[in-house]
């Protein structure tokens, strides 16, 4: 089984081949009837996935909180509710002059930039579409924003922020094609827009949104994701935000399968030559060279484009320009998709957007943790109302943890001197590329046997509860896991999250950090 990497590298390299590994279905489809039939998958499996989504509002709600007034065009502050009781910040930019004639649209979502749809990066894209006579649904994404667990701008809506869905079966990527579709419901009912010719953009995390979204509803009929798109694989071994992440895609598809569920739709994929390698421009190549295939198959290859600027992560002007000849090729109709000269931008303070300034927002205004608690408790409601029994929710539990056991594979077992006195350290293998340890002390002969799971390392002093059970003559062994203490990678903490590039990771292959946990667990007692 050996050698294996170093300590630090063990949890990444194992990740990338069990990402390579992966049985995903053959892509690209040879047929017209092949992809019809990856194309219905794809969309069931991202809803499962995705944990469904929540039921909406009955009706659309909507209310106005003020507006500006420019030149040539105004900004109308929106509050939408796109779940019962939850409430989406956004910015509508409504042209002026042209007649009355109905209007295409762009619908705007941000990544992450500390104002959300204020931040002056947004703002450009959007004056610059309604002064060439787009209207424009700037919105904030729930947890950033105005839209945060505090009143000010600038907090980050992923980590522990948009873990807080996952407990509830849902995902924040998930949470945001829904409110993003309820945007697009939304815009079809304003008189001004024309509800065949809409489109969405957006940078980052926003041009992740743009992707999925994009792919999901088909009333978009033009995308254009921007410093986002790259290949799923590369996600494992770097990080990436919580509203990145669909649980398991790596076992069932591509980022190459979602950007062809746009076909035949028009799509735009903009990459930066000095970005990160999960957003690159050869990493996006591969995607696009497969998912070209289906826009060929729908005998469309021309609304597909890939544009790729000398830039670092942006949404830069010349970025914009290029977007802004794409939006008025495939939602108006003119020209040949060639870019289109910025008119002059001049963006507003961020605190002059918001729908709520300062420290103004309700406080029974629902934000993402508290979202997550109401949908938490109304799936164990339902839950306890099937009646399930201890041994049947147990039974779910494992099933969760361990939709496939992993290789049961020989321990390999050796000992070698523990760096904590009164201890050996007991290593041995979990499974295939993984070697993990537990310092092992040894109480009373027939004394009973604690596991503990030691997520800081071997370093540092015992927990008095660990110190408590030694006193007491117990057998102890310190399990330093996967991803953990020694085996965490260097910056694999995220704010408070300590876990959460290795915990990401295991979400893309359908394996997370508990489950893994648990088998390092079940091989400790073997060992």
């Amino acid at each position: 089984m050996g050698p294996f990497p170093p300590r630090g590298e063990q949890l990444s390299a194992w990740a990338k081949k069990t990402a390579e590994g992966s049985a995903r279905p053959a892509f690209p489809p040879v047929s017209e009837k092949e992809w019809s039939l990856q194309r219905q998958g794809l969309r069931k499996k991202l809803v499962e996935a995705w944990g469904g989504f929540p039921e909406y509002a009955a009706g659309l709600r909507v209310e106005k909180k003020g507006e500006l007034e420019r030149p040539e065009y105004r900004v109308e502050k929106l509050l939408i509710e796109t779940f019962p009781g939850i409430w989406m910040t956004a910015n509508a930019y409504v042209p002026k002059g042209e007649g009355t004639g109905k209007r295409a649209a762009v619908l705007c979502v941000h990544g992450h930039w500390k104002g959300a749809k204020q931040d002056p990066v947004v703002q450009s894209r959007c004056i610059g579409l309604a002064k060439l006579g787009f209207f424009v649904l700037a919105v904030d994404a729930f947890g950033a924003g105005e839209r945060a667990i505090g009143k000010q701008l600038g907090e980050y809506h992923g980590a522990m922020t948009g873990a807080t869905l996952l407990p509830t079966g849902r995902t924040l990527s998930g949470i945001q094609v829904a409110e993003n579709m309820r945007c697009v419901d939304y815009l079809q009912t304003r008189p001004e827009v024309d509800p065949e010719r809409i489109g969405v953009t957006g940078a980052s995390g926003g041009g992740n949104q743009s992707m999925y979204v994009g792919a999901f509803d088909e009333r978009l009929k033009a995308v254009v994701p921007v410093c986002s798109v790259g290949s799923y694989r590369v996600y494992v071994g770097v990080a990436c935000c919580m509203c990145e992440v669909v649980p398991g895609a790596l076992e069932w598809t591509e980022e190459a399968g979602i950007l062809a569920l746009t076909a035949p739709r028009a799509l735009m994929v903009i990459n930066a030559t000095k970005d990160a390698v999960q957003f690159s421009v050869g990493e996006a190549e591969k995607s696009l060279g497969e998912a070209r295939k289906v826009f060929e198959l729908q005998q469309v290859p021309g609304n597909l484009r890939h544009t790729v600027f000398e830039s670092g992560h942006d949404y830069s002007r010349p970025m914009r320009e290029a977007m802004y000849g794409w939006m008025t090729l495939h939602l108006k109709g003119e020209g040949a998709g060639e870019p289109i000269s910025e008119p002059e931008i001049q963006t507003e303070d961020p605190e002059s957007l918001r729908c709520f300034p300062g420290e103004s927002r309700p406080n029974d205004f629902v934000t993402l943790p508290q979202f997550a608690e109401q949908e938490g408790k109304n799936a164990l409601k339902v839950y306890h109302e099937k009646k399930v029994d201890a041994v049947g929710a147990g039974k779910d539990l494992v099933g969760a943890l361990f939709p496939k056991l992993p290789e049961r594979v020989p321990l390999q077992q050796r000992v070698e001197n523990s760096p904590r006195e009164e201890f050996v350290r007991l290593w041995y293998v979990s499974e295939p590329g993984l070697e993990v340890f537990a310092d092992v002390h040894r109480g009373g002969k027939n004394a009973p046997w604690g596991i503990v799971l030691n997520l800081n390392g071997s370093g540092g002093e015992l927990d008095p509860v660990v110190s408590g059970l030694m006193n007491r003559g117990w057998n102890i062994a310190l399990l330093n896991g996967r991803g953990t203490g020694e085996f965490s990678p260097a910056g694999n903490r995220i704010g408070s999250a300590p876990d959460h590039n290795t915990a990401e990771w295991g979400l893309w292959l359908g394996r997370p950090s508990l489950s893994g946990w648990v088998w390092d667990i079940v091989r400790l007692v073997e060992a």
